[in-house]
């Protein structure tokens, strides 16, 4: 709408007379918007900068375990004519993971479903996040990246039991199929809530002894069987090709596990802090026990079994990290360093499977030892954090969950070979195991000379 305009004067009148009027808009349209910013912010979640810092952090090291740490460690354990088929094997399952997790790994292990499964559509390709979306206290995208880095070492864990003999594109079809059938209820049943199977029945997992390594171990073990041994085990030497290559990785393992451990307090809290001692001292008493009792069985202790023991003595702790007290930790890395000895060892001659990189003898027996020993020190009265604990009945519920969590992931780890063996094959030929992966997987060697 438009108004006659008399004179110039009149206009400069005019405009000192709305003068007030207009100051008075605008400071009510000033006050209107700082209440809506206000209104915006109180809506926002407040999230703990602290808390969002250690998570962004723990993540970062979670992927250093990975790539190069898992990748390393592995690498020095194999001839030289396949490490490079290792490194990519780690590298590119755990890529292919972390895709999975996006499209729909996340959505099938923390939303509600039944006792084993969450719903694999409701947050299909992160379907309803954004930037402030609350997941406990966190932002909801931070949670998936620490979440999504578990499910590819998972997976990648794995890749030591078929190592030097398995065609790549069947480690790759697998690790769809079993990370979708074996990790992901496994993450449901135990840690998406208490209507998760095994959550239901009172299982301390802390940061992931069932859900990771016997998982892992078992799926490395069974797999080993429907494989076959390597051309010559048993008959003519198979040594690492580079102790120095391992004996980094598992450095970087350990350094990388404070992510792993610590982080899954999902805070920067008193839990973090005992998570992050425990996983010190546990990690020091696997390898003082693995190296003596080399130095007392073999008359000298090893590189490669310091490197092992200190492996040992993190999978043992990590279902206890966040509830044992330090001396509870340092008698499961004592234990678990010790008995994982056997497990490469005595248990695996037992047993005659080629599990290449001793995914079982370390991941399963270690994951074994900590999950049983968590219900023993988690009591208040033993130095844990469960002031309740009738420490009889919760190694009673963690004997449970160990023999399901064996049973369930034998049973997938088999449909899921029996499923590769049936597209795309499982073993490479003869000809090209004695050649090695690295030139017929690859076209590429590790060192020309």
């Amino acid at each position: 709408m438009s108004f006659p305009i008399p004179s110039g004067v009149a206009v400069r009148g005019a405009a000192l007379r709305t003068l007030p009027a207009a100051f008075a808009l605008a400071a009510s349209g000033a006050a209107f918007a700082q209440d809506a910013a206000e209104a915006a912010e109180a809506a926002a979640p407040a999230f703990d900068s602290g808390n969002v810092a250690w998570m962004l952090t723990s993540t970062l090291l979670v992927l250093l375990m990975v790539v190069p740490g898992l990748a390393l460690f592995y690498g020095g354990m194999v001839r030289q004519k396949n490490v490079l088929s290792v490194l990519m094997q780690v590298l590119v399952v755990y890529c292919v993971v972390i895709l999975v997790w996006v499209a729909y790994g996340y959505s099938a292990a923390f939303t509600d479903g039944n006792a084993f499964f969450g719903s694999f559509t409701e947050k299909a390709f992160l379907r309803g996040i954004v930037a402030d979306t609350d997941a406990g206290g966190l932002p909801e995208f931070l949670f998936v990246a620490f979440q999504s880095t578990f499910a590819g070492i998972t997976t990648a864990l794995v890749v030591g039991s078929f190592a030097e003999r398995i065609k790549f594109t069947a480690v790759l079809l697998f690790s769809v199929l079993w990370v979708t059938f074996a990790y992901l209820p496994m993450v449901h049943m135990v840690w998406s809530g208490e209507g998760g199977f095994l959550a239901h029945r009172g299982v301390i997992d802390f940061a992931g002894g069932t859900v990771v390594h016997i998982n892992a171990g078992v799926a490395g073990l069974v797999g080993s069987y429907f494989l076959g041994k390597r051309l010559g085990y048993g008959r003519e030497p198979i040594k690492p090709h580079s102790v120095p290559f391992t004996f980094v990785g598992a450095s970087l393992l350990w350094v990388g596990w404070f992510g792993f451990n610590a982080g899954s307090a999902l805070a920067a809290d008193a839990s973090a802090s005992l998570a992050m001692l425990n996983t010190m001292v546990a990690t020091a008493a696997g390898v003082v026990a693995w190296s003596l009792v080399e130095a007392v069985s073999k008359k000298r202790p090893s590189a490669l079994g310091g490197a092992s023991g200190a492996i040992a003595g993190l999978v043992g702790v990590t279902p206890a990290a966040g509830t044992v007290g330090p001396i509870g930790a340092i008698v499961i890395g004592l234990a678990a360093g010790a008995l994982c000895v056997w497990g490469v060892n005595g248990l695996k001659r037992l047993l005659r499977a080629d599990d290449s990189l001793d995914v079982f003898g370390v991941h399963g027996i270690g994951g074994i030892v900590g999950a049983l020993l968590t219900g023993v020190f988690s009591a208040q009265s033993l130095g844990g954090t469960e002031a309740d604990l009738a420490i009889g009945q919760q190694v009673w519920v963690q004997l449970i969950s160990v023999l399901f969590t064996i049973a369930w992931c034998a049973v997938v780890t088999s449909l899921a070979i029996l499923v590769v063996r049936l597209v795309v094959g499982l073993r490479v030929s003869e000809e090209d195991e004695r050649q090695g992966l690295d030139i017929v997987s690859h076209g590429e060697r590790a060192y020309e000379n």
